[in-house]
């Protein structure tokens, strides 16, 4: 098994920040716990890269994502890294330049 760096892009990084501070406002333990989570998720991408599923809205193989609880973690494989490119709500328009990040 090919093991790949993670790393996060600064879009989503920030994506992360607004769902945690939007949750914090209300329920700032639970912000924190669900902040862990969707990092575990691009952990998770890291280490299966190809057990999500592809992005549909872009249908190819290198864009994929793995959902939690209506939260989408999106992510670029190539041979050495799993990017995380995009963390959003699953009711919210992907991008249309979610690819390109």
């Amino acid at each position: 098994m090919i093991q790949r760096e993670l790393i996060w892009s600064p879009d989503a990084i920030a994506d992360l920040q607004e769902i945690v501070d939007y949750i914090a406002r209300d329920k700032p333990d639970a912000a924190r716990h669900w902040a862990q989570t969707l990092a575990a998720l691009g952990k998770q991408a890291a280490d299966l890269p190809f057990a999500g599923r592809r992005v549909p809205e872009f249908g190819r193989d290198d864009l994929r994502e793995v959902i939690k609880r209506g939260y989408r973690v999106m992510y670029r494989v190539s041979d050495e890294l799993v990017e995380i490119v995009a963390v959003l709500e699953g009711h919210r328009q992907v991008p249309d330049d979610i690819s390109d990040r």
